[in-house]
Formats: structure tokens, sequence, C-alpha cells
């Protein structure tokens, strides 16, 4: 992580005074993670804010029995409430009374540790952002995980699909649960790649043509019997699961490397993904992926303490863990979607939306692209908008769901020149000197 320079700053603050050893880590903690605010105002209340946080950092690296530290990672100027408001998101238990799969597994012997990631059956770490789309980043991860181990394949996988295509039972940004999103996999037989569908960060319109494109498949998936360690263990040895937790602590939101053993609380709000597990000076963990960034914890993992001796685990995690089933193959890829048609003599690239440029007598003669499916064409035929923020404001070259101002609008998407099949358009154009 890119924290040594921080660090420096934090042994040395305490040397100077007051407020210019705060003001001066601010201001390199600022430059480090690239903050700006809008006003001098909203940056002195942001200042207050990082000052109680690295407060309850020092208070709490400095006691002596303690099994991991905190740090001045990204979420330094949010406060606990802020933090709990924009990085959660998981829904809790089912809310139908459909019954749940739950399957023991035969207890076996079991490696001493395991790691998935050095198996390459982890993908690197992503980002939830404000969105608070936990579940369907848990339940990528598992599926990325039993893929890789079936398959041999690792491939990153949409949450993006999941937000806005899985409403049955999930409500995207605003939470859900993984179980839910295993079933939604299996019906839609299958689900789209990171890179075709790429996370936003908000809620969208599912895009039905993605949709079809299943490039991994699962047959099912199961629960890990409430409360059972050695059954979870069991599970996690034979690939990567996905858990719920408690994650709003205020020492979760500030985690910084070690063996996280609380105190927090059992009640879930969260979801992540177990990797494996391992021991550290004879005290047992495991290795739990987050959603967070990088930035966070250790490298975006944190070791979270096992054999805690508390039957639900500790901050929850042994209450509600699922893991995906796979053994079938995954179909042939599909043929890559055509380039969209725009004219006789011009096409855009897949996916895009074509929009006049310049049209004479009703007819349009030139076209340009926009990088969206199905998008709305703006007025002064530069920018486009989403399906879903479809009111152009041409003055701010912002998206708008309706009028109510920023809270709902998105920025504008330039649009490229289209492709032309032939060039006899564009030598005439030349020629009439437009």
């Amino acid at each position: 992580m890119a924290f040594s320079s921080l660090s420096l700053l934090f042994s040395a603050f305490l040397l100077l005074p007051i407020a210019s050893s705060y003001s001066d880590l601010f201001e390199s903690w600022c430059d480090e993670y690239a903050k700006t605010y809008s006003s001098e105002e909203e940056k002195l209340h942001r200042f207050r804010i990082f000052q109680d946080n690295l407060d309850f950092i020092t208070q709490h690296n400095s006691l002596e029995n303690s099994t991991y530290t905190l740090a001045l990672n990204a979420f330094a100027d949010l406060t606990h409430q802020e933090f709990k408001a924009t990085r959660l998101g998981f829904s809790g238990l089912p809310a139908r009374s459909a019954p749940r799969t739950v399957l023991s597994r035969p207890l076996e012997d079991v490696p001493d540790t395991v790691d998935w990631r050095k198996k390459g059956a982890v993908t690197p770490v992503k980002d939830q952002g404000s969105c608070g789309a936990c579940w369907a980043f848990s339940a990528t991860g598992a599926i990325e995980g039993i893929n890789k181990i079936v398959t041999g394949s690792l491939i990153s996988l949409s949450e993006q699909e999941l937000v806005d295509c899985d409403k049955s039972y999930n409500s995207g940004c605003s939470g859900g649960l993984m179980d839910y999103a295993f079933e939604w996999v299996t019906e839609n037989h299958g689900i789209d790649t990171e890179g075709d569908y790429p996370f936003q960060g908000r809620d969208s319109t599912c895009l039905k043509e993605k949709r079809k494109r299943q490039i991994v498949t699962i047959d099912g998936y199961v629960d890990v019997p409430a409360n059972d360690e050695s059954q979870l263990l069991q599970a996690v040895a034979g690939q990567p699961v996905s858990v719920g937790l408690c994650g709003s602590e205020r020492a979760f939101q500030l985690y910084s490397k070690g063996i996280f053993n609380g105190p927090c609380s059992t009640s879930l709000d969260h979801a992540c993904l177990l990797v494996g597990y391992g021991s550290e000076n004879g005290v047992d963990y495991w290795i739990m992926k987050n959603s967070w960034g990088e930035s966070w914890g250790m490298s975006g993992y944190i070791h979270m303490l096992r054999n805690s001796g508390n039957s639900e685990g500790v901050c929850g995690i042994y209450k509600l863990a699922s893991y995906p089933t796979k053994t079938s193959p995954n179909p042939p890829p599909s043929p890559s979607p055509g380039p969209t048609k725009c004219s006789f003599l011009s096409y855009c690239p897949a996916g895009a939306t074509c929009c006049c440029t310049w049209r004479f007598l009703g007819i349009c003669l030139s076209w340009g692209c926009c990088g969206l499916e199905s998008a709305v064409c703006c007025s002064d035929k530069n920018y486009c908008c989403p399906q879903d923020y479809p009111i152009c404001d041409i003055n701010t070259k912002y998206c708008l769901k309706g009028t109510t101002g920023n809270a709902t609008r998105v920025k504008g998407l330039e649009r490229r020149k289209s492709v032309q099949k032939i060039g006899a358009w564009d030598s005439l154009f030349e020629a009439w000197g437009l």
C-alpha cells in the first residue's frame, strides 16, 4: 500500500505543536487519497472529523493487548454514521419463507492453512463505492472462485448485472442477500463478465442484451449450517465462501492490519468473502476479502479471529454463510455482437447507439456514436445520456432523471464520430465545405 509517507508523518506528529501536527497530517492525507472539498467550510468540517478519527486510532493503537491496529485510510474523513450509511448493504436474513438449502459436509481432515488467492481462484479486490451492493460483490466472488476450481479459468464477473437485474428479492444499491443472487444466476442460466457489464456504483436499468450473455453458470447453492465453525472450515477448505457479518463497527472502518477480534455486534449488516484461513503465533484466523478497495485493511483484506469461542463467530460470520455449486461446464462463448447499423453507409461499435448529427430534408446524412446501449441522443448533437437518465441538460452537459436538480444527475457522455463503410459521403461533404 502507498501508506508509508503517512505512517512516517503519523509517527512524527506527536513531536509537533497540536494544531500544526494535525493540520500537516491532514494535508498529507488529502494528497495521498486525492481528497478535495467544495469549500473551505466543508474542508474544515472534514478536518474536525479527521481529528476525531485520529484520536480514536491513537487510543486504540496504544492498547497493549490488541491483536490488530488501526490507521488513517480513505475513510478517515467520514463520521461513523456516514460510513455506515454508505458502505454496507446486507439485507440480513431471508425475507421470505422459502426453505433454505442447508447441507453439511462430511467432517474430514483439512489442511492447516488454505489461501485460494495462491491457487488463482480470487480476482483482484474491487470497490463498491457508496453503493450498498456488498452482497453482489460477495456473491460474484464466490462464483468466480468455484468457476476457477471447476473450469480452470478465473473470470471477473459483473456485480452491476446483479444490481440492475436481480430485483425479485434484492434491492441493488439498497441491499441484498447472496442466496438470492445465487438463485438469480442459476435461473438466468449464467452471468456476464465485469468487462462487458462494468460496475457503475449506482442503480441502473437492466441491460437485457447483456443479461443474455451467460458466460459463467452455476448449478445452485447451499447454506453452511448456522453457527457451525467446523462446517464452515470444511466449506472454505473446498472453495471461497460468502458470509454475512457486522461491518459497521468504528474499528472495522479504520482497520489496518492484524487479527481482528472485535469487540463487535453479531447483527449482520455487511457481506464479504472468506478465501482461506491460517494461524499466526498460535492464533487462528480467517482470510476475508472485502469490497472497499485496496486502500482499506491489508490491501483490501482482513484477518478475522477463528476459534474465538463465540458460537456465532466474531462479528457474526458463522450465522449466514453460503456458497454456489458447479459441476457442469460453461456454455460455449456466444458470437460477439455485430456493429450497430446507423445507415447504409455508417455504423457504430457493438453496444453503442447511433445519434444523428446532421439532418437534411428529414434524412440523416451524418451520424455520431454514443458508447451506451439504448441511449438518448441530446439535441446539441455532441452528447448523449443513459436511458435511465433521459433528460439532457445541454447547458451543463449533465443527464437528469427529472427536474429536481443535482441529486438525480450524471455526467453526459460525449459522442464519437461514426465509422463510415465507404468514404463517399465524407468526400461529398468536404467538396461542399461542410
